[in-house]
């Protein structure tokens, strides 16, 4: 009989063998999660809907099919943006509080063909668009560290849900640093795969024009190159297809090249950056130097304020093109629906971008991405802070602030460095390398050329080679 001490040392793959040799079942994994969740959920607010009773069939069939696969027979969560059949799909806000999906997403057919149980799905800010989880229909969710601190966002149910070790895994995504931003506040592994790479929704305005991609959030470097051969396309989808024929997770054990490492410790903005984020990129690049990597100080040479400009239009346009379904069926106004203040401005200008300033800001984001392409000619990657502070106490990013431009000068200071590399399309991975006094988490970035997700995987492992413990 597995035990939840013994169930919340596993990761996804080691759940799996367990299960595979007989040592544990599937049922009894779930049975564990929903332990966990019974304990932990009420104060964490991580998981906001829960389907135990058809987890329970699938768990059971599992149990007498015996399937192979790494991650089969593992209980999931999904990130509750991306639909399940028959669950509530409401984008958390409450334009959409009443819809209820009538058919699974792409990425949840994914997770059912790898042999997951999904058994429920994680908070989320309204339709994603911030990065700490407590503008919702679901109310706040809360950091297990601490939980008096934001466990991040736009996937910061899914975070805590890892974190406190309900689940060893779960779906998140992310559109300008959903699945980075989380890990980072919660002592995570968090990577955003190259635009094309992974599985995305065809009628889902072409992935936030290619910014939004899906991945997980993990305790462990294997985990998530298991998982993104779970997820990975082989042929061409709405993107073009990263040229890697190897699976990720035969090649993540392997030692990375001798890697040239451009560190980025200034605030693109030149803002301050906490002293407790530049100690852990500090501490970091001193990691890679002794692993026998070339280091260098320096930013990749991109107007940020451009950059960030053109991506707000692109985001806009997609809010508003999201929020019309709603308003269409109901017959009424962004004035007279319950919105954040900054979704309902976000969508106000969407739906009044002309045609061409749209495609100008297309044209713009390529620009960029030649640059970066330019500037990984000479440097494999980038490591840089997720975030320019410490995890935020909840209450101090408000999405529904009276005063927006606070909320915008707030959100500008505290995440300056992840959004660029959704522009762009190129790999980006937060690892849990460092805490700091107060035991809150602060992690770091890597970001390698589009396409060099396996160096990625292969430089976090040789930084991070074990499994996360929980937040206890």
């Amino acid at each position: 009989m597995l035990t939840i001490d013994e169930y919340t040392r596993l990761d996804a793959i080691a759940m799996a063998k367990l299960r595979q040799t007989g040592e544990t079942s599937a049922s009894e994994l779930l049975e564990c999660a929903f332990a966990q969740s019974d304990k932990l959920n009420p104060q964490l607010n991580a998981i906001v809907h829960q389907d135990r009773e058809h987890a329970r069939q699938l768990a059971q069939q599992m149990d007498t099919s015996t399937p192979e696969g790494l991650l089969a027979g593992v209980p999931f969560l999904i990130k509750e943006v991306n639909a399940v059949a028959g669950w509530p799909h409401t984008r958390s806000t409450a334009v959409y509080r009443q819809h209820v999906a009538s058919s699974d997403s792409a990425i949840v057919r994914r997770y059912r063909d790898g042999g997951l149980i999904p058994f429920g799905s994680t908070n989320t800010p309204e339709l994603c668009l911030t990065i700490t989880t407590e503008f919702s229909v679901f109310g706040s969710s809360r950091n297990p560290h601490q939980l008096n601190h934001s466990s991040g966002g736009s996937s910061g149910g899914s975070a805590a849900a890892v974190a406190a070790g309900i689940v060893p895994v779960a779906d998140g995504s992310d559109g300008g640093g959903s699945i980075r931003i989380p890990a980072a506040c919660c002592g995570l592994v968090g990577l955003k795969p190259s635009r094309g790479l992974s599985v995305v929704e065809p009628d889902f305005g072409s992935a936030w024009s290619g910014m939004s991609v899906g991945h997980v959030l993990s305790r462990s470097v294997r985990d998530s190159a298991a998982f993104l051969d779970l997820l990975r396309l082989r042929k061409p989808g709405l993107f073009a297809l990263p040229a890697f024929d190897e699976s990720y997770y035969q090649t993540y054990l392997h030692e990375p090249k001798k890697l040239r490492i451009a560190v980025q410790r200034q605030h693109p903005a030149g803002l301050d950056v906490h002293q407790d984020c530049l100690h852990a990129v500090d501490f970091t690049a001193r990691q890679c130097e002794n692993a026998g990597h070339y280091v260098e100080e320096i930013a990749p040479p991109i107007d940020y304020t451009v950059a960030a400009k053109a991506m707000s239009t692109l985001i806009n346009v997609h809010v508003g093109q999201i929020l019309s379904t709603g308003l269409d069926i109901s017959g009424r106004t962004l004035d007279q629906i319950d919105l954040a203040e900054s979704t309902r401005r976000m969508a106000a200008h969407g739906i009044n971008t002309p045609a061409a300033k749209y495609l100008a800001a297309l044209d713009t984001i390529k620009q960029i991405e030649q640059q970066m392409a330019t500037f990984h000619e000479n440097h494999d990657l980038v490591l840089s802070p997720v975030l320019a502070l410490p995890p935020a106490e909840l209450g101090w990013l408000d999405m529904n602030a009276a005063d927006i431009r606070e909320y915008a000068r707030r959100y500008a200071a505290y995440s300056p460095f992840t959004a660029l590399y959704n522009g762009t399309g190129q790999p980006s991975i937060s690892l849990p390398l460092h805490k700091n006094a107060d035991g809150l988490p602060i992690g770091v970035m890597f970001s390698a050329a589009w396409g060099q997700d396996h160096v990625l995987l292969q430089l976090a492992n040789q930084l991070l080679p074990d499994i996360v413990p929980i937040a206890r």
